[in-house]
């Protein structure tokens, strides 16, 4: 265990430090762009563009890393990165928001596919879970904290972006450090929709769905924090419960769907998902700060946990030659989501108002609950049983850079975290 940590510690550090400086960016850019005088649907449009980017990035990560390795690789993405940011302090138009935007979401997507891609082809089988559970928590604990930020500056001036970028280029000192030789190159894998909606409709359909709902919820969230008279830090805040929702959630849930069908465990956290969407929407007009804070919570803990729990469904049901490629199907199907979520959502607070975004992801996860329910009815047959690795999406497309499977470990590797 002591000796996998310290092949994994650099780039831990490293991304650690990365998504400090993207959870500072994700609280930043709506209010900037908000106070910019951009309308809901302009940024629902910048926000579809990082989806778009991500995607994008999935698909060119693997041929990139295997040209220059996993350490270049992440230093002269993580510098562009850091670039980009500063890049923005000059933005003013829809367009250059959206061109950058979408220039961080190729960057990220590459950067992550590295450092999650290192991870797997260090953490061996008998460790595999501890090894994920510090990484994850560590990532997980930076988007959590690094939203509180946003308090500490003002959003009209360029210091934030100037914190967010240094936080990116500090990034790069734990990989510049490491002694630990890279893992080998990494193979590339075929994106099989069709196949594996035909053979795990529910994940799928399930991973598509992750994506509609969190990336718009995500990426609005402070300006729906806003809209409803919050103070910029309190606005910022939601995004802080959302996180630590997910993070105090993330294994219990982990443990029940070991235990039954996942299938059960997804329509669950939908229908959840739906509810607490209500319980916000109420607050929210009432005027309950404190309830919303705690629905916000709920709501990260519910909604951002459901695409672990398709992974570990989908990889019980394929075969283990199939579960690199099986993960990076389902990624690329959160990342549609999360290009086309963002306009839908955008629309709602347009048309209804700021309640208007938790309307749309209490009718789109109700629908998932009850999509999963019917399949689960057709369908009844006892699914095999697999261990369970919290995996985030919007953390990265871990499994596209996997080299390899082991029989009788976890259902799956380490997989692809608004």
């Amino acid at each position: 265990m002591n000796s996998s940590l310290s092949l994994i510690w650099a780039v831990t550090a490293a991304t650690t430090l990365l998504q400090s400086g993207n959870g500072l960016l994700q609280a930043l850019m709506p209010l900037r762009m908000q106070s910019a005088g951009l309308s809901i649907t302009s940024i629902g449009i910048v926000a579809a563009a990082y989806g778009l980017g991500f995607s994008t990035g999935c698909f060119l990560a693997p041929a990139f890393i295997r040209h220059v390795g996993y350490i270049r690789a992440f230093a002269s993405l993580a510098a562009i990165a850091a670039v980009v940011i500063l890049i923005m302090t000059e933005a003013d138009s829809t367009l250059e928001w959206v061109v950058l935007r979408g220039l961080t979401g190729v960057t990220f997507a590459c950067v992550f596919t590295a450092t999650d891609g290192w991870i797997s082809a260090r953490a061996t089988s008998s460790h595999r879970g501890r090894i994920l559970s510090i990484y994850m928590i560590c990532t997980k604990i930076a988007l959590m904290l690094s939203p509180l930020g946003i308090a500490l500056g003002d959003i009209r001036s360029d210091g934030l972006f100037m914190a967010a970028s240094a936080l990116m280029s500090l990034s790069l000192l734990p990989i510049a450090a490491t002694t630990t030789q890279e893992p080998p190159a990494p193979r590339s894998v075929r994106i099989r929709v069709k196949n594996l909606f035909l053979a795990a409709p529910s994940a799928v359909v399930g991973s598509f769905i992750v994506g509609l709902v969190n990336g718009p919820v995500i990426a609005i969230t402070p300006v729906f924090g806003t809209s409803i008279g919050l103070k910029q830090g309190e606005a910022a805040a939601l995004l802080f419960a959302l996180q630590a929702g997910s993070l105090l959630l993330q294994w219990p849930l982990g443990w029940l769907s070991d235990r039954s069908d996942r299938r059960y465990v997804i329509a669950g956290l939908a229908a959840g998902t739906s509810v607490v969407s209500v319980i916000i929407l109420l607050a929210s007009m009432s005027g309950a700060g404190a309830v919303i804070i705690w629905a916000f919570a709920a709501w990260g803990g519910f909604a951002l946990c459901i695409y672990s729990v398709c992974v570990a469904h989908a990889c019980d049901i394929v075969e283990p030659e199939n579960i690199i490629s099986t993960i990076g199907t389902l990624l690329f199907s959160w990342a549609v989501g999360v290009t086309v979520g963002p306009l839908f959502g955008a629309m709602a607070m347009t048309s209804l108002g700021p309640g208007g975004l938790f309307i749309y992801s209490g009718v789109v996860c109700l629908f998932l609950a009850i999509f999963v329910v019917v399949r689960i009815r057709r369908q009844r047959r006892e699914p095999a049983k697999g261990g369970f690795v919290d995996v985030s999406p919007t953390s990265s497309p871990t499994a596209v850079m996997a080299p390899r499977v082991e029989k009788g470990t976890s259902s799956q590797p380490v997989a692809a975290d608004e």
